[in-house]
């Protein structure tokens, strides 16, 4: 999914005048988190996103320990990345492997004027306060599922499946998509 130069340009306006919340006083960045189900679209999105502000990305796909690590994932970023940039300090953590099964290398998350976070959890409650903008992506599970699929292969269906009803309880248990500031679907139109 790769959204028209209009709505990133919408996204991009937004963000900038959006006020800055993450931080100490008279140094507080912009943080952009780019929510919603697996296979919708937010990697895209977010790189777009990044490369334009110009912003940090993390992605959540790195935060999780593995398929099962929905709710912790987000967690890790409040610990590792956030709570240290509220403080004024730089971020750090270490990359999940999921070849591996295990936490890996380490990545710097240096303070900068904007941080774009894109995964699945990233837009929970508990963020809201630090958040500028909550951007929700949406497609069909039928869709996502195709997706996810022809990236990570047919023996991967079944943790695809349970990860799909993990994510289903975690937006109903955080009201995410009825808060985003925006809302998309899978291809990048304004829904």
């Amino acid at each position: 999914m790769s959204v028209s130069p209009a709505v990133l340009a919408g996204l991009l306006a937004r963000t900038r005048d959006g006020e800055p919340r993450l931080g100490p006083p008279g140094d507080r960045a912009r943080l952009v988190v780019v929510d919603g189900p697996a296979g919708s679209g937010k990697t895209t999105l977010a790189a777009q996103l990044g490369g334009a502000l110009p912003g940090q990305v993390v992605h959540m796909d790195d935060l999780y320990e593995g398929w099962s690590g929905l709710r912790a994932g987000t967690s890790r970023l409040v610990e590792q990345v956030l709570a240290p940039w509220a403080d004024g300090r730089d971020g750090r953590y270490a990359r999940y492997d999921w070849e591996a099964g295990a936490f890996a290398e380490e990545h710097d998350v240096p303070r900068a004027p904007f941080l774009v976070v894109e995964g699945c959890g990233a837009g929970a409650r508990r963020l809201a306060d630090l958040t500028s903008l909550l951007v929700w992506v949406e497609a069909s599970d039928d869709v996502r599922l195709a997706r996810g699929l022809a990236r990570d292969g047919e023996d991967a269906r079944a943790h695809w499946l349970a990860w799909m009803r993990e994510e289903r309880q975690v937006y109903a248990d955080e009201g995410t998509a009825e808060r985003a500031d925006v809302r998309l679907d899978g291809w990048g139109a304004v829904a």
